[in-house]
């Protein structure tokens, strides 16, 4: 039997502060020229939206991001983890609200996204990118 082990997929841990989501842009940045991407407009937006809410939201005390190319399709990975309970929903928030369109946007941009709680506690939320 022949058992192949993934690469290790490098992750950036940060605090959940105003400063955050501007250490993830640079971070998917960087990991979107690893992986040979060369337009990372549509990651630097999610990664933006996600760890946003991650901090705004969540209560957490760390937030884990993690960008990786999923071999299969070769769509790139954006996931986001923290330690909230509350899941993300994408709302329409009227004509008149100052915020609450991130999710609605970000969904527009990806492939597809979801949410998976952890088993301890906490979740990933995840978006698949077109490379």
């Amino acid at each position: 039997m022949v058992v192949g082990l993934a690469a290790e997929v490098p992750v950036l841990l940060l605090e959940p502060d105003e400063r955050a989501p501007g250490c993830a842009r640079r971070f998917v940045a960087g990991r979107f020229r690893e992986l040979g991407v060369a337009d990372d407009y549509v990651g630097r937006l999610v990664v933006t939206e996600l760890v946003t809410n991650s901090y705004k939201h969540s209560g957490t005390s760390f937030i884990v991001v993690r960008v990786f190319r999923d071999e299969r399709d070769g769509l790139v990975v954006l996931e986001v983890w923290d330690q909230g309970d509350e899941m993300p929903v994408v709302q329409d928030p009227g004509p008149g609200a100052v915020g609450g369109r991130g999710l609605l946007l970000m969904s527009a941009l990806v492939v597809e996204w979801g949410v998976r709680p952890l088993n301890e506690v906490g979740k990933i939320v995840w978006a698949r990118c077109r490379a």
